[in-house]
């Protein structure tokens, strides 16, 4: 295995020396003298240099005398053999004071300044006072009038402020890479630009706050979110922790203002993975969590609300908000008020609610308030008889992939050990489940084998089925530096996403050919002899009945299935064939399929067949969804495998784990997300379950299916920190803590293991949820006793061969990546498989795969593709996401995006309510005419309750992953 490194660097052919204040440095040649003095202990007054930015060296505060003609910068000039540089003198002094003076003469007063009167840290005036110069005392005219922004909803910008030192161009290009930021104008009206001079808020930016964070005077700064103010921050409470978002699991600093008991701003902080990167959810996305639709005490349903069944009318599919059957009543899916329902049962007959939000006024009515002693009682008594009338198999538990490690842990624990079954399964199996299946199947592991930063060491890269600037922002700024430094980039996927603009190759292959492209790739490398042969002798196992399948697709005959011109095919072929290091990277437009297994089987044999694993720059990484889906899987959250994949139906594992939990254990594969719910509409099927998180009415397939599910249960248990649609047909529910309201351990996509630390208190009765599952525990007769998230850890760890050696207390702020041999000194393995695989035999198992076709294809009927998927702006059902203020705002409708001749065949206009319906139902929506559409394909988000998408798609799984099919199913879109 190799250990972290380091980005290569260039080699340095010789060394210089020079004098610096009378001290002599030594440094390697092409060092600037800013470097060099800052090795020596010299600090040099800078505004617009920062280490992470390219110098450019335009505000002249850090020029020094190296007794040449003019002053030179220091943050560009580099070093030269004997050079003798003077870093302070009374010249240079009267210098910076006098650029200073000039600076601060066109800023706001001190009192009125953005910047000093939240955070406090304005860079300028902080080297005015030490220069003993002040706006209220210069003689120097004031200019303004160059204006302020506040179009953005989180982001405010004076233009008066701005002393155009570029940090904010370069914090957009250099880190994060979206290139929305330059200059407009000539002379004195010169000023910074979004785009073509737009407002920031109608530009590309993507508020992801890199620019903010960069600032050094107070041009850019945070609005207060939700009346919460901006104070500096050694006035609040800082708590390092970890974004509750996707997998990248970025490192971040909430400032929290406890008189206020909020949350007044985040900063990204630094980690060897994000490196103080942040993305606007990880930004600006966390006030959820003061929502007044917090739930904060234990609910049970009332009499009156059986028999069971959905209680609002978008969940019961006869309101105007889009979840309505195909025939059923359309309405105008704006606001309405007043009025009772049609069946008579008081309530409003409405479309959606403003924010797409369950209608709490709907619901709640037909819920009681409760002790959590009587909840708890009712929960154990009632699952407890479910057991005992129908035995293990009708009882099943969702976990959450938002849940820490530790609670995963515990709650896989319960359903195995209280009731017997293997029933217990989390969003993994709707995201990443085929790629985990093929990954054991191939390479033993189900964990990614390289970290999204390793992209620095490769030279191509292959990004498929993924769209990392919008599910992944801060990895896809990584994939954005390594083309700005040479990587080539191919992109494949059917939409043109904004990454098809970072990309040298794009390949918009049909949705659904994904192998016929892959083995038709394998196929011109195996002819092109670029194939690595000492590889496959010694480190793979069924090469020739791989061959024997790819040269079933010569380029010519996967053009005509994939639509990709068979030259480019060839160019891919030979560009990954020649790549001294390679790497790819996939999302779940690879996974998310009846063919999800067999797409990653051919990205594993590409990648097997070239040597391109075990190497910096190499290897296999699927881009982890949630925040802990990785960790969730690792704890055992999945009905085949106990924690750490160790499989369930294998004797030496079943009795290990008996022994460590003192209980018979079930021997049976126990049944995933989609096959519980087709389970619960057996009348001897799943009965009873517990769901911790998870919100399967809009994250599950086909919806109307899954509202017949939820109503058969006899009993169920909702443990959440909203009322979400599933809720609505739970008999219990349960308060739980955010993520901010607690501590725990989490797992990001690169391995990387790390504590969340709690934010603020919980509101009202809210509770962790580990601390439910063990009441529950003790409460069916489990003796359990664990006193915080350490112990549980402690326990994961002495059960879970891959986290061997990692402790609570030594993850640090940077948490671990494992495997980890030695934690107290080493940052943990990046590259896995250097020497073996984790297979029985060592090798790689090639699984060769042929294309098929989806199981529901286009007619004249549904004539359009439907594909699935993410904004950058929401995160999955939206629960968390559409009631945060800055994420609703910038985002705040569902839509279908179209390809213009398709709007235009329809008669359809951009902004039109539209029609989108499938063979399982319709939703109403806005049309977006979007030209990184396909012609005959469109795409729906599936965060809008109001629009959900998931009523469309088909609930055909994929054989070996049992992963649903969301990204391709049969639709039609029109006019209402």
């Amino acid at each position: 295995m190799t250990t972290l490194h380091e980005p290569s660097a260039p080699t340095a052919a010789s060394t210089v020396t020079a004098t610096i204040d009378g001290r002599e440095v030594t440094v390697p040649d092409g060092t600037t003298i800013f470097d060099a003095a800052r090795q020596a202990g010299i600090d040099i007054p800078v505004l617009c240099h920062d280490e992470r930015y390219d110098p450019v060296g335009v505000c002249r505060m850090c020029v020094v005398d190296t007794g040449g003609r003019v002053f030179a910068a220091a943050c560009v000039r580099p070093c030269e053999d004997g050079m003798t540089v003077t870093t302070t003198s009374a010249e240079l002094e009267r210098n910076r004071a006098t650029l200073t003076e000039l600076l601060v003469s066109d800023q706001p007063v001190r009192a009125e300044d953005p910047k000093q009167t939240t955070t406090g840290d304005n860079l300028l005036l902080a080297l005015a006072d030490g220069f003993g110069v002040a706006r209220e005392s210069t003689e120097l005219p004031c200019g303004s009038g160059r204006g302020t922004d506040s179009s953005n909803p989180v982001i405010d910008v004076d233009h008066d402020a701005c002393i155009l030192c570029d940090r904010c161009v370069r914090a957009c290009d250099d880190i994060q890479g979206n290139d929305v930021i330059g200059r407009s104008g000539k002379g004195y009206s010169t000023r910074i630009a979004f785009d073509l001079n737009d407002p920031m808020g109608s530009s590309s930016c993507v508020t992801c706050g890199e620019c903010v964070q960069a600032c050094p005077t107070g041009a850019l700064t945070n609005k207060p979110i939700r009346g919460i103010p901006i104070r500096p921050r050694e006035e609040l409470d800082a708590v390092d922790s970890v974004c509750p978002y996707c997998g990248v699991g970025c490192a971040l600093t909430y400032y929290v203002d406890r008189e206020h008991g909020a949350i007044a701003f985040a900063e990204g902080r630094d980690q060897p993975g994000s490196q103080s990167r942040l993305c606007v959810k990880g930004r600006y996305g966390w006030d959820y969590s003061a929502s007044p639709q917090r739930l904060t005490v234990p609910l049970i349903r009332v009499d009156a609300a059986y028999p069971k069944g959905p209680l609002s009318a978008d969940v019961r599919g006869d309101g105007a908000g889009g979840t309505h059957n195909d025939r059923g009543r359309a309405g105008d899916g704006g606001n309405r008020s007043g009025g009772g329902r049609k069946d008579g049962r008081p309530g409003k007959d409405r479309g959606r609610k403003p924010g797409g939000l369950v209608d709490y006024d709907e619901v709640l009515p037909y819920f009681r308030e409760a002790t959590w002693d009587e909840a708890l009682d009712l929960i154990a008594r009632r699952l407890t008889e479910v057991h005992a009338a129908g035995g293990p198999g009708a009882i099943a538990g969702f976990g959450s992939a938002k849940c820490s490690n530790e609670e995963a842990y515990l709650f896989q624990k319960l359903i195995r050990t209280g009731f017997g079954t293997n029933n217990v399964d989390h969003c993994t199996r709707l995201c990443h489940a085929s790629s985990v299946a093929a990954l054991f199947e191939g390479v033993g592991s189900g964990a990614v084998s390289t970290t999204y930063g390793d992209v620095v060491n490769a030279d191509v890269v292959i990004i498929t089925g993924s769209n990392p600037t919008a599910n992944h922002p801060v990895a896809s700024s990584f994939f954005k530096q390594a083309r700005r430094r040479g990587t080539k980039i191919v992109y494949v996927d059917p939409r043109a996403s904004t990454v098809a603009e970072h990309a040298d190759i794009f390949v918009q292959l049909k949705p659904g050919t994904d192998v016929a492209f892959y083995n038709a790739v394998m196929h011109e490398i195996i002819r092109l002899g670029l194939i690595d042969r000492e590889f496959i002798a010694g480190r793979t196992s069924n090469y020739d009945e791989l061959a024997r399948t790819v040269a079933d697709y010569p380029p010519e005959r996967a053009a005509q299935i994939t639509g990709v011109d068979a030259d480019t095919i060839r160019l891919v072929a030979r560009l990954w064939g020649e790549a001294g290091a390679a790497v790819v990277y996939w999302g779940m437009g690879i996974s998310q399929h009846t063919t999800g297994t067999d797409n990653a089987r051919c990205l594993i044999a590409l990648c097997s067949i070239t040597g391109q694993v075990g190497r910096p720059g190499t290897g296999l990484h699927p881009l982890r969804g949630q925040n802990n889906v990785q960790g969730a899987s690792d704890a055992g959250l999945i009905p085949m495998f106990y924690p750490d994949y160790q499989g369930v139906d294998r004797e030496a594992t079943q009795a290990r784990f008996e022994e460590a939990w003192g209980t018979a254990l079930n021997p049976n594969r126990g049944l995933t997300v989609t096959e519980i719910i087709k389970s619960a509409l057996q009348p001897d099927g799943v009965r009873g379950m517990y769901m911790l998180g998870e919100n399967p009415f809009l994250s599950d397939p086909n919806i109307n299916k899954v509202r017949k599910a939820l109503s058969a249960l006899d009993f169920l248990v909702v443990q959440d920190i909203f009322l979400t649609e599933t809720a609505e047909f739970a008999d219990v529910i349960l308060p739980a803590t955010s993520y901010l309201e607690k501590d725990g351990t989490y797992t990001n996509t690169d391995r990387r293991v790390q504590l969340g630390r709690k934010v603020m208190d919980a509101p009202g009765q809210a509770r962790p949820d580990w601390e439910i599952v063990q009441d529950i525990a003790r409460r069916i007769g489990l003796d359990w006793d664990y006193g915080a998230p350490s112990e549980v850890f402690d326990e994961m760890v002495a059960l879970m061969p891959s986290y061997t050696n990692l402790a609570y207390d030594n993850l640090g702020l940077s948490g671990k990546l494992y495997p980890n041999a030695d934690p107290e000194h080493s940052d943990g393995t990046v590259v896995m498989f250097d020497e073996h695989f984790n297979t029985d035999d060592g090798l790689a198992h090639l699984v060769p795969a042929q294309w098929l076709p989806a199981k529901e294809l286009p007619d004249a009927e549904y004539p359009l593709v439907l594909n699935t998927g993410r904004l950058l702006e929401h995160w999955h059902t939206g629960s968390m996401t559409r009631r945060s203020f800055a994420l609703d705002a910038i985002s705040p409708a569902a839509e279908v995006y179209m390809h213009p001749k398709d709007a235009a065949d329809r008669g359809l206009a951009h902004g039109e309510m539209v029609r989108a319906r499938s063979r399982r139902g319709a939703i109403e929506l806005l049309v977006r005419v979007s030209h990184r559409e396909q012609l005959g394909n469109v795409f729906i988000p599936f965060h809008f309750r109001e629009a959900a998408a998931n009523l469309l798609t088909i609930d055909e799984i994929d054989p070996v992953g049992k992963i649903p099919e969301f990204k391709f199913c049969a639709v039609q879109v029109e006019a209402l």
